[in-house]
Parts: structure tokens; C-alpha cells; sequence
């Protein structure tokens, strides 16, 4: 077969677009996109491999070269996970050559710019620019690709009386593509990026950005693209200042959007969810009862921590006599208070508890009169049994959840840190297992824990200290068997007395370490996604791993399970942020009218000002009810007509085939049930999805399952996950009933 020399693949149905005189430049351009991209990928893997044979050198030299290694990785990762599809589209300047725009910047062999960054002003005409402001460019053309090849493109023309060769149609190519077939991860998007998401991208990271947007917006696409964007353009916020952190609702989100990022060349952005923050945040379980879940949600308990870990950090009072190996040392209860004193707050009790100890040990040898070792003098203070146990009760190592164990299991001990608390409050609080560990408990563990430490890091650290010590201790006699074998009249092996020598012998890759916490922070931005859900209380959790309070805050109000009374300035004010700015989507390009329509009643009539968004597309498929009874049904006959995914949406715990509600009076195939483009999910774990055909099972059943919820509550929740579930439909929605 002849080999494919052109870019394009028209259907037979857009061959009108295949004429010469409108893509005959084009494929001169992907011609030399094409030569440009074999040669970088060949040069860069030159590269590569040059930089992983050399050695290392000095420690800052090694910094260097990993940092190399790494951008280069980064970028050969970006051009092998793409080809001629870098390629995003093009703009023509009112008088100028065109501009090709594309997922990163390239140049040719000759230096002359080939692909324009998306994310550089350059670019911005090609997202932004609209009819009412042109932004001095006379054209836009938009690629589809498909399969590394154009399956189809438009253009949009700016100036009255344009010459040059454009293929304008009745419905934009955009317009159509919306209702194109879904898969399990969210589609590339990037070339379809509108002028109102783009303005939003495109903003300051300085204070937080709140994008408001009902279902359908894009509030996601502008969250993630938004975080490629600041990586790139603002210098505030790299990897080396800490980077990006995205927090989502729920994993299948995370599934869902794993690809976005990396296909934006960010391979090193962390994306996690509040309880991805916690180890504890596993085996979490949702709070049973309301009026425990509505006192865990404030912010003020979170700080019942600190006056919880000072309890443990009271210095002795009574003078202690100490019979050293250089003699007698007398502490008193001033020198506890100015040891104690010593303590910095912004380090974590365990590991100032090491740095207390240090700060004895400094005294007691500044009050010997020998010239007796530090070294022995901390081995001897270290075999102390009288000094280690008044140390231990005065300063002991803490286990962070034991912390919170105490808080919810010893009355007089929440009382002692939480006495704004009624006694009816801590009665509530309080429980008999005390370690079966909600959602609402996630703010507090991890509060405890930054401001306790990990108690296992301090056992690592002693490992690797006893680890270093006896190859410390190897090394030396290795190095005093050599020196005494020297027989050279230089005597070359005496420079190995050396301290610098001694140490580089060391091989710390021998000793134990510990993975760092890469989700401890800090960061120097956080993308929060379904942000409306959000507690006071599991606010704490991100703006302690962000000081800076750089944060893209993106929600909708109308989609609170809980309500959202107030707006977002007055929310987030309360919950700690400041420099507040806010951004509303209104355009629905997701969900069809027909959907829309019958999704705006359910959610106006507990929310009667929710941000409904109006639809750009109609696809003239209603909505239709029927039985469960008719599930199975329904689902084969659609996965024999259609592509893409269906998504089936249940009460919190019926997310399996069997586990539905009447399956054994369904009728039809189970195989429907099973199939893997079926995707089983609860209410509150189809936030920020989408799907081709959404199916609803008894929705009117839908409410609040907390014990203490308020027939209000449950109204609230009940309408706010039935919208939610409604409007994830890209095509098609079913209501199923009993």
C-alpha cells in the first residue's frame, strides 16, 4: 500500500473541505511539522542519553543534570504521546503570516518559530477572539483530529471581505462535536476552548478565583487547563516553588481527568481527594448522624488541637540531679521552662521533641568542667532511666490519631480543649470506638498530624542515625587498616584522616530512607473542584498546604448536597481566604435542551435562584421514564445502536448489577448489566463526570440517609443529587421507577 503522505482524512461528507486551495498550505506546514518532530525527538534522545551516561559530579552539578533529565523526559514524553496533533489550529493576523498554534513551542532547524505555545499572549487570539473583538486577526481554523490525522476543521472569519481561503459552515464543527460518543477519561478539548473559559484561564493566580458555572460549563476543562496555564506563564508557581496540587470530589473523578494534564505536558501536577490527604482517609466512612457531622464541620474545633498537643508539652517544675560520666549536673524547673522555651512553633512536636533534647544535652555539658565528649555525654544522658522517663512524661512522642482518639473518648480532655462546647455537645461528640473514623474526623486527624508529626519518621530518622553511626564506625576502621599498611614515604593514606574523606566514604544510599508526603505540601497553587461541598473545617486542610492562598475555586452553588445560602466571598471569607475574585460560566456545552429542561424544575424548586446554564445544543432526544423492572432491557438495546458509555445511577451502595434495587424481577440480559461501557455509580460519585446515556434508578427515593437529617435536609439533598445525576447526560436521560 502507499504510504499516507497527507495530513488530512475527510469523510466523503466534508470532501468540499479537501479542495487544494484550502488546505494546500496547511499541508505544506504539517510537511515541515513533521521533518521538525523526527529530528527533535532524535536530537533529544541524543540528549537524553548523553546526560544519563555522564557522571555526576558535585552535589549542585547532579541537581542540575536531574533537572535536565527531567525536562527533557517531560518533553519527549509530550511529542511521543503526540504527533501532527501537537497541532491545535491557526490564526491569520489582519497583516501577517499565519500563526500555528499547538500544545507546546516548536521551532525548525533554522530557528524560525513553527508551533506557537497555547499558553503564550501570542496565542490568546485563538481562543479569546470573537466577532466583537477580533483582536486584530482576520481568521481562525480549528482541527479535529482523529487517529493522528484532520477528521474535520472550520474556520471562523473576523473581517468583512476576507480574501483568503476559508471553509465556513452552517454549524460549527465545535457545535457538532459536543455530542460526539464519550469514553472512560475526558476528551481533548484544548483546540475547542471557548472566549469565556479562556478569560479564565488566563487569570491572575494572585488571591483566589472562584468560577462559578452550573453543570455542562466547563468549570473543569477551565480548572485543569488553568493549572497548565500557571505552571507555564507565572513564575510563582513551579515545581521548584512548590507546584500545583488538584483536589477532586471523588476517584473516578480523578480516573476520569488522569489524562488532561499529561496531554498539556504537566506530567508532575498531584491530583488527590480531601481524603487522600489523611492515611486515615482509606477506611473513612460518612458521618451517621447529622448534628455530629454539622459540629466536626466548623473550624473552630479543628483548633482544639493545639491546646490538645500543648497538654503534652509541659516542662518539669522540681529541680532533677543528674550523675553523669563527667558528674553532677543539677537541672531546674527555670532550666526546663528555658529548654521548653527554646521550641519553635513552627515545627512539629516530635520533631522539636528531638531538638529539646538536644538543647539538655548542650546544658548539661556547658556545666561540666571537663573536656569530656558531647558525644559521650549524650550516649550517657541517653542511658538515663530517671531523665529519659521525667523527659518522656514532660515532652512524650506522639501518635497523631491517638490525639483525636482522646478528643472523642475522654470527656474532661474535650472539655480542656474545646470549652466553648456545651456539655450536650461533647456527650455528642463522644463515642465508643473511638478510632472508626468518619469523613467529618478527616480536618482534625490531619490538623493533629502536621502539628504533631509522624511518629514513625522520627523512628526512621533514628535508624538512619544508627545506620550512619556504625557505617561511620566500619568506615573508620577500614581507613585505619589502610593507614597502617601505607608503607609509601608519602604517605598517602594519612589525607584519609580527613573528615570531608571519612564522610564521602559513607554511601547513603546504604542507609534507610523515607518516601517524602508529596501531598503534605507546600504548594504554591490548589485547584479544588466541586468546591460548594467543602466544610469550614476540611477548608484548614488545604490552605495549611497553601500559605500563599493562591487557589482556583471551582463550583456551583446549586450542586450543594448540604444548601449554600450564602455567596461564595461570604463562604470562603468565613473558612479563612482572602483576595477573593469571582468568575461565572453560564453557557451549557455539555448537556442537551431537552435534558436542561427537565433538569431546571428539580433544582429551582428547592433552589429557585440556582445558575441554571442555557444550552447551546438540542439533539431533539426527550427524556423518557419506565420501570427498573426494564433496566436490563434498555441497556442492551442502546449498547447494540450506540458507542460510548452509559453510566447507571443508585442509591449510596447499590453501585453493582446485583446489588440494584428489584434485579431479580429485571428482565432482559445480564451481560447488559456487566458490560464494562456501563458504569455503575452513586449520586454523589457522578459529580464532574459526564456520559453518553444516564440512567436514574428510583430518583424519587433519593435523600438524605444520616440519622438527625430534617425533612429540609433531606429535600435539599434529594434535589441536588437528582440534578446532578440528571445533567450528566451528553445524549440521553432515563428516569426508571419501582
Amino acid at each position: 500500500m502507499p504510504a499516507v503522505t497527507s495530513a488530512f482524512d475527510l469523510p466523503e461528507i466534508r470532501a468540499a473541505k479537501a479542495d487544494p486551495a484550502l488546505i494546500t498550505d496547511d499541508e505544506l506546514f504539517f510537511t515541515r511539522l513533521r521533518s521538525t518532530l523526527d529530528a527533535r525527538v532524535a536530537e533529544l534522545t541524543r540528549r537524553l542519553a548523553a546526560l544519563r551516561r555522564a557522571p555526576a559530579g558535585s552535589l549542585q552539578t547532579a541537581a542540575d543534570r536531574d533537572r535536565e533529565i527531567h525536562r527533557i523526559t517531560g518533553q519527549l514524553t509530550t511529542l511521543r504521546r503526540h504527533d501532527l496533533d501537537l497541532t491545535l489550529g491557526r490564526i491569520v493576523p489582519a497583516d501577517g503570516p499565519p500563526l500555528y498554534i499547538g500544545r507546546l513551542g516548536l521551532t525548525d532547524a533554522d530557528g524560525e518559530p513553527l508551533l506557537i505555545d497555547w499558553r503564550t499572549p501570542a496565542a490568546e487570539p485563538f481562543f479569546a477572539a470573537t466577532h466583537g473583538n477580533p483582536m486584530d486577526i482576520a481568521s481562525r481554523r480549528r482541527y479535529r483530529w482523529l487517529g493522528g490525522r484532520v477528521s474535520d476543521y472550520w474556520d471562523e472569519v473576523f473581517i468583512e471581505g476576507y480574501a483568503g481561503a476559508a471553509a465556513l459552515d452552517d454549524q460549527s464543527a465545535f457545535i457538532a462535536s459536543l455530542g460526539a460518543s464519550r469514553s472512560g477519561r475526558m476528551r481533548d478539548v484544548l483546540g475547542t476552548i471557548q472566549a469565556d473559559q479562556d478569560r479564565i484561564i488566563r487569570a491572575s493566580a494572585r488571591g483566589t478565583l472562584v468560577v462559578d458555572g452550573g453543570p455542562g460549563t466547563g468549570k473543569t476543562v477551565v480548572a485543569l487547563h488553568r493549572a497548565a496555564y500557571l505552571l507555564y506563564a507565572d513564575p510563582r508557581i513551579d515545581a521548584q516553588r512548590g507546584g500545583v496540587l488538584v483536589v477532586g470530589p471523588h476517584h473516578p473523578y480523578l480516573a476520569y481527568v488522569a489524562d488532561v494534564l499529561p496531554s498539556l505536558g504537566e506530567e508532575g501536577v498531584q491530583t488527590c481527594t480531601l481524603a487522600d490527604l489523611v492515611p486515615e482517609g482509606a477506611a473513612v466512612v460518612p458521618e451517621p448522624d447529622s448534628v455530629v457531622a454539622q459540629l466536626k464541620s466548623s473550624a473552630r474545633l479543628v483548633e482544639a488541637i493545639e491546646p490538645a498537643v500543648r497538654f503534652y508539652e509541659e516542662p518539669p517544675t522540681e529541680s532533677l540531679a543528674l550523675d553523669t560520666v563527667g558528674g553532677e549536673v543539677v537541672i531546674t524547673g527555670s532550666d526546663w521552662t528555658e529548654i521548653f522555651d527554646t521550641y519553635d512553633p513552627g515545627i512539629s512536636h516530635n520533631d522539636a521533641r528531638e531538638l529539646i533534647w538536644e538543647e539538655l544535652v548542650t546544658l548539661v555539658v556547658n556545666r561540666l568542667d571537663t573536656d569530656i565528649s558531647p558525644d559521650l555525654v549524650r550516649r550517657s544522658l541517653a542511658r538515663d532511666e530517671q531523665l529519659t522517663e521525667v523527659f518522656g512524661r514532660a515532652w512524650p512522642l506522639l501518635d497523631p490519631t491517638e490525639i483525636v482518639e482522646d478528643l472523642w473518648s475522654v470527656p474532661a480532655y474535650l472539655h480542656k480543649c474545646a470549652p466553648w462546647l456545651s456539655r450536650k455537645e461533647i456527650r455528642l461528640l463522644q463515642r465508643d470506638s473511638a478510632r472508626a473514623w468518619t469523613a467529618a474526623d478527616l480536618p482534625l486527624l490531619d490538623a493533629a498530624r502536621r502539628r504533631v508529626g509522624d511518629p514513625e519518621a522520627v523512628r526512621r530518622r533514628r535508624q538512619r542515625a544508627a545506620a550512619e553511626a556504625a557505617e561511620r564506625a566500619a568506615m573508620a576502621d577500614v581507613i585505619q587498616d589502610l593507614m597502617d599498611a601505607d608503607d609509601s614515604d608519602l604517605g598517602l593514606m594519612k589525607s584519609l584522616r580527613h573528615a570531608d574523606l571519612r564522610d564521602a566514604l559513607v554511601d547513603p544510599d546504604a542507609l534507610p530512607t523515607a518516601d517524602p508526603d508529596l501531598l503534605a505540601g507546600p504548594f504554591a497553587h490548589i485547584v479544588v473542584d466541586e468546591a460548594q461541598e467543602l466544610t469550614d473545617a476540611e477548608w484548614q486542610m488545604l490552605l495549611s498546604r497553601c500559605p500563599s492562598g493562591s487557589f482556583t475555586v471551582v463550583g456551583d452553588r446549586a450542586q450543594a448536597r448540604h444548601g449554600f445560602a450564602e455567596s461564595w466571598q461570604e463562604r470562603l471569607a468565613r473558612a479563612g481566604l482572602r483576595r477573593v475574585e469571582e468568575a461565572t460560566l453560564s453557557i451549557n456545552y455539555r448537556t442537551p435542551t431537552e435534558v436542561m429542561e427537565a433538569a431546571a424544575p428539580v433544582i429551582r424548586a428547592v433552589l429557585p435562584d440556582a445558575n441554571v446554564p442555557t444550552s447551546v445544543r438540542s439533539n431533539g432526544i426527550a427524556v423518557t421514564e419506565g420501570r427498573i423492572e426494564d433496566l436490563a432491557a434498555l441497556l442492551e438495546a442502546w449498547l447494540a445502536e450506540h458507542e460510548g458509555v452509559a453510566c447507571v445511577v443508585a442509591a449510596p451502595g447499590l453501585e453493582r448489577p446485583d446489588g440494584v434495587p428489584g434485579s431479580a424481577g429485571i428482565r432482559g440480559s445480564n451481560a447488559a448489566l456487566a458490560s464494562d461501557r456501563v458504569r455503575w455509580l452513586s449520586p454523589q460519585n457522578v459529580k464532574g463526570l459526564e456520559f453518553d446515556l444516564v440512567i436514574l434508578l428510583d430518583p424519587l427515593s433519593w435523600g438524605s440517609g444520616i440519622e438527625g437529617a430534617g425533612i429540609e435536609c433531606a429535600g435539599i439533598e434529594g434535589a441536588v443529587d437528582r440534578y446532578v445525576a440528571m445533567t450528566r447526560a451528553t445524549q440521553q436521560l432515563i428516569l426508571l421507577h419501582p
